[in-house]
């Protein structure tokens, strides 16, 4: 029991703290727009607007011009959108109450554009457009609105611009475009920018990846690091050894290599990569569940018996499966935490490394190695995680792609070497950390410590993880984003226009209108400035300000 006098101390400020709870439930949102904002993520490389209000006409037709305006991508992306656009609106055109005739709206058509009927999507596919959005008045050459790209996957991007201008008016119950006109011409920083899925510490669902890749689209994300399988469960089908689909949890927490292709072809229709990871030679304890050889032995399980050429046979025969679904140019080999304690107190292996003169930093290199020549050989870029870099810098071949997430400094010195490098520092951009704020993951730069233009360019981009030890259907959205979409621009708009700005001020509210766009869109965003990411709201209030 309290003494009387500091009992009463405690009572006085939970009295308080209830004042101050039921004066936030009480009041009012006084959340409005900054005009000198632009509610447009990930900002774009160059625009202009004006000061017009512009009215689109529900029933908005589509024009599709140019040597890829018959696309299936094309007119498929534009229904998506016109279904996100008029998702308040029926598609019969409104009547003025008082004369019983037709609005006329400002913008009736969409016409885009594109040059282009290759539909490849490969590393480095040309995804700039431009857009012009501006009222009829029959002078001008160009159409009320007008989506220009070289590929389909430009127009792509363009169309989720236009999206991001479209607003719904709740008192005129109409499709309204702000500070119009509008010229933006577009393109992204980084030819990467990716996003890594893990479904082995937790099984996630088709539909939940599917639902994931969509909403990478919403923030210009291109590439979905498919973390499919590690040391806890083998998910993957792989026909040419069945039996590790033993490694899954259960039966039902799998993926046919059907399921794969379809995640891949939905991917596609969105402009986004797959990037498949088979992590070797550690985190492959699951392995060994229906083929038990891989394991040094029954009581020490990984890294994978490099001693034996059925590992490298049947690591040949994964890839060669999954050659035939992914056809994203580049492969992650893994390579990362590889403890060799189980080959040097394993007889068999440890005899294998005197015979080869090897110590077990030599095994690792040889695994490694040997691992990239297949990937090589099915004509794929190998990437790896740091430690094979940080461990061999001069064996790893040429064409590895380095993947940093240790700390900083590593792609400084990977291109510095003439490698390329993909940056993830787990400091900022490991999604499972939730205790990274926003503004932490905003101010990570890719680029921080080279300065020299042609090693800059080695750097291909950046990724966010979203490891899946604590995350699964029930939250992996809401851990995603919206710390995702800050590293999103990051990636996609110029480093001086985002690096130079006051960062509560210009960047913040652009962020929350960003997150409670996800929000209406039935993404799962969670508040943007939370302490801890994922973390529910903890009084009423409105989505533009938690």
């Amino acid at each position: 029991m309290l003494p009387f006098s500091q009992n009463s101390h405690y009572k006085l400020s939970f009295l308080v703290l209830l004042l101050w709870v039921s004066r936030l439930v009480d009041s009012k949102s006084g959340f409005e727009l900054d005009d000198s904002l632009t509610y447009l993520w990930p900002l774009p490389s160059e625009f202009t607007s004006g000061n017009q209000t512009l009215t689109v006409d529900p029933t908005l037709s589509f024009s599709a011009l140019g040597k890829g305006g018959n696309s299936k991508i094309l007119i498929e992306g534009f229904e998506r959108y016109k279904k996100i656009i008029f998702k308040h609106v029926s598609g019969i055109s409104l009547f003025d109450k008082s004369r019983g005739i037709r609005s006329v709206y400002d913008i009736s058509e969409l016409r885009v554009i594109v040059n282009s009927d290759s539909e490849e999507l490969q590393l480095g596919v040309d995804e700039s457009y431009t857009l012009f959005v501006a009222k009829k008045d029959g002078k001008s050459i160009v159409g009320e609105a007008t989506i220009e790209a070289n590929t389909v996957y430009g127009a792509l991007r363009g169309l989720e611009t236009f999206s991001q201008l479209c607003a719904f008016d709740y008192e005129t119950k109409s499709v309204q475009i702000y500070k119009a006109p509008w010229y933006i011409k577009d393109k992204p920083r980084f030819a990467f920018r990716g996003l890594m899925l893990d479904t082995s510490r937790h099984y996630l669902p088709i539909d939940v990846i599917k639902q994931i890749i969509e909403s990478m689209s919403y923030a210009k994300l291109n590439v979905l690091h498919w973390h499919i399988i590690d040391e806890e469960s083998f998910p993957l089908e792989v026909p040419s050894y069945p039996k590790l689909w033993n490694g899954a949890y259960t039966k039902w927490e799998r993926y046919t290599i059907e399921d794969a292709s379809e995640i891949v072809s939905f991917a596609k229709m969105r402009g986004i990569h797959i990037m498949a990871e088979v992590d070797v030679p550690g985190h492959a304890e699951s392995w060994g569940a229906g083929y038990p050889d891989l394991w040094p032995s029954s009581t020490c399980r990984e890294p994978l018996d490099v001693s034996k050429n059925f590992t490298f046979d049947l690591i040949s025969g994964i890839l060669s499966d999954m050659r035939k679904i992914f056809p994203f140019e580049l492969f992650h080999l893994g390579g990362d935490e590889v403890h060799t304690d189980c080959w040097t107190s394993t007889p068999h292996i440890k005899q294998w490394l005197k015979d080869q003169n090897m110590t077990a930093k030599d095994a690792y290199q040889y695994f490694v190695l040997k691992a990239q020549e297949i990937a090589i050989s099915k004509n794929w870029t190998p990437v790896n995680w740091e430690e094979t870099f940080n461990s061999f810098p001069s064996k790893l071949n040429l064409r590895t792609i380095v993947h940093n997430w240790l700390g900083s400094g590593v792609c400084p010195r990977a291109v510095a070497k003439g490698y390329r490098c993909i940056f993830s520092n787990q400091g900022a951009w490991y999604l499972d950390h939730l205790d990274v704020p926003w503004n932490e993951v905003y101010s990570a730069e890719p680029l921080e410590g080279i300065n020299n233009v042609s090693e800059q360019n080695l750097v291909l981009g950046g990724e966010v993880c979203m490891w899946g030890e604590t995350a699964d259907t029930s939250d992996v959205q809401q851990t995603i984003w919206p710390r995702a979409a800050a590293a999103a621009e990051r990636l996609w708009s110029k480093r001086e226009a985002v690096s130079a700005r006051n960062i509560t001020l210009a960047i913040l509210p652009r962020l929350h209108y960003f997150r409670c766009l996800l929000n209406r869109r039935g993404v799962q965003a969670a508040p943007v400035t939370n302490k801890y990411a994922r973390q529910p709201p903890f009084v009423a209030g409105s989505c533009y300000e938690q």
